[in-house]
């Protein structure tokens, strides 16, 4: 029997040599990037089956990030969680309502200015048809508008069509609208006990780490939104005050859509901006554009190398590159809510990983010295240094954090 094992093991061996060792090497390789592929698109594939739920609980997260802060600080007080977070929801919601009617009033006032000055751009473009260097006649430019007025008669069922899409997404973006507040009452409530259930599922001897890097991921994402926030008032301020500098109509509309666009990185801003140089163009002219467009390059370039290296820092410090693959899978899986979900969950799972990570690299590095049954010992490095918002996680505190 051990003569057949050996000569079996012989063939092995043989068969092993047999095939180039950079062919093994690229088979290992590959089989398991299938694997991993395999696990990310059907991981993918549940995020977007179950979107209904997982897109409001993403926001309500984002939006426990921001209101967190200030519901600690009233429970700090001596304030009951939960009027804590009764005080910070109406009071966010008084502020939202507040802000929403200045900006539909502001939009109602400024509409007809609008009209009336892209009546007369319209007027201009068609002068410049007829006696510009294009030369058109008056006959083709009547032909041209009653084909598109015809046109859109004809689209007439697919156009009414959209429009009850339209009234059912508002239907549906309402119901989501009341599913958010209801999960973030609870997460600004009971977000503590919540995840203390969700670390119970991890094993034992890794519940510390992971409870610490989830901590440290949602201290991030709390530093994400801040600062993002910051970026954003200031996008707007300036923007707006460029608009209005240079009396393009709608500046409060135009400048809270630069406001809510700060939020998706990269893409928001060319959107914004493009939006801003484009009502400029149809309102103002051509000269009025590029003023604008000169204004929204030069906030946008003191956004990306003066506020976000500044106010984001190394916390939550994120490659373009990564920033605008994450944008892409986002956008591509749940439209915008994916691309404006995906940069915060990066900024997440990258301080989650790093800290789990350092926790390991850390154990490593003391296991030959220290007794691994110690409690001082025990408990993961580095977990001192907690970003603003943090808990300790349940664990003991040295005598420098203690004072």
């Amino acid at each position: 029997m051990a003569t057949q094992e050996s000569h079996l093991s012989n063939v092995d061996d043989d068969m092993r040599k047999s095939v180039p060792k950079g062919l093994r090497v690229s088979a290992a390789w590959s089989w398991r990037l299938l694997v991993v592929g395999a696990a990310l698109y059907g991981l993918l594939w549940l995020l977007g089956y179950f979107s209904v739920v997982v897109i409001p609980v993403a926001i309500a997260l984002l939006l426990a990030a921001l209101m967190a802060p200030a519901v600690g600080q009233l429970s700090r007080r001596r304030v009951p969680r939960g009027l804590a977070t009764a005080v910070v929801l109406v009071g966010g919601l008084a502020v939202l309502g507040a802000v929403l009617t200045f900006v539909i009033a502001e939009f109602t006032r400024g509409l007809p200015a609008l009209q009336e000055q892209i009546g007369q751009s319209l007027d201009q473009i068609r002068d410049w048809l007829v006696e510009g260097p294009v030369g058109l006649r008056q006959e083709q430019i009547t032909e041209a508008l009653d084909n598109a007025v015809s046109t859109l008669q004809e689209n007439q069922a697919e156009i009414t069509s959209g429009a009850l899409n339209t009234a059912a997404g508002i239907g549906e973006g309402i119901t989501a609208f009341l599913l958010v507040l209801f999960i973030l009452i609870f997460f600004l409530s009971g977000g503590e006990a919540i995840w203390t259930f969700v670390v119970r599922g991890v094993p034992a001897h890794v519940r510390g780490r992971v409870d610490l890097a989830g901590r440290r991921g949602f201290a991030s994402l709390v530093q994400y939104v801040r600062a993002t926030a910051a970026v954003a008032v200031v996008d707007a301020i300036g923007i707006g005050i460029g608009l209005w500098a240079v009396g393009v109509p709608l500046v409060i509309p135009l400048a809270t859509f630069t406001f809510l666009a700060a939020f998706v990185p990269i893409i928001g801003a060319i959107v914004a901006g493009a939006v801003a140089v484009l009502v400029a163009l149809v309102s103002n002219g051509f000269v009025a554009a590029l003023v604008v467009l000169a204004i929204v390059i030069g906030v946008q370039q003191l956004e990306s190398n003066v506020l976000q290296p500044l106010l984001l820092g190394r916390a939550v410090n994120l490659h373009p590159l990564a920033v605008v693959l994450a944008i892409t899978v986002g956008l591509v899986a749940a439209g915008i809510a994916g691309a404006l979900l995906s940069v915060p969950l990066l900024a997440v799972v990258n301080a989650g990983v790093r800290s789990l990570l350092h926790d390991e690299v850390s154990e490593n590095a003391t296991s030959q010295e220290a007794d691994p049954l110690s409690p001082s010992e025990a408990r993961p490095a580095g977990s001192g240094e907690q970003g603003d918002g943090e808990p300790n996680g349940g664990e003991q505190p040295d005598d420098a954090e203690s004072r």
